[in-house]
């Protein structure tokens, strides 16, 4: 009797733990951060697809993203042979009902390259300062198996060791 009590503490502690998160709290002036005073940006440092770190091929290392203090974005994939089409439109901050800060990118093209019905994605903020953005979001893989991407993304200018990652 005693063990299972045990158990019972021991799942009840991790439950309410988990579903007691705090959303992560934007530091002062997000804007500012992801786009500076008029532009900033970023490259990715590295990805992962649930908790497997991925190889980033030549598409990953050149991928820039770029986001304007006037709520567009843009990347620069047409500029890497075989990247495919540059993705643009608009960006704003986001949070959901638990209060979990996201961004909201928009554009007419995001429907057929994400292969979704929606043009807009979110992708949760999971930590920002004035070098780095993390940010998580949910991709529906091969056989509608939907896993979670995460992506570290420094200011292009700092120098990264450990990008051309092989596992």
């Amino acid at each position: 009797m005693k063990l299972w009590s045990l158990i019972v503490l021991i799942f009840l502690f991790y439950s309410c733990n988990k579903d007691s998160e705090e959303p992560y709290k934007l530091p002062e002036n997000p804007v500012t951060l992801i786009s500076s005073d008029s532009i900033k940006t970023w490259k990715i440092a590295e990805r992962y697809n649930g908790k497997v770190r991925m190889n980033m091929g030549p598409c990953f290392m050149s991928y820039r993203q770029t986001f304007l203090r006037d709520s567009s974005f843009y990347d620069n994939n047409e500029k890497t042979k075989g990247c495919g089409e540059t993705l643009k439109g608009k960006w704003h901050l986001h949070h959901n009902s638990k209060g979990d800060p996201y961004i909201k990118l928009v554009s007419p093209q995001i429907s057929q390259l994400l292969n979704i019905p929606e043009n807009y994605k979110f992708f949760k903020i999971l930590y920002l300062s004035k070098d780095t953005l993390k940010l998580a979001f949910e991709h529906q893989q091969y056989g509608n198996k939907k896993r979670i991407i995460t992506d570290l993304f420094v200011r292009e200018d700092l120098d990264v060791g450990d990008r051309y990652y092989h596992h």
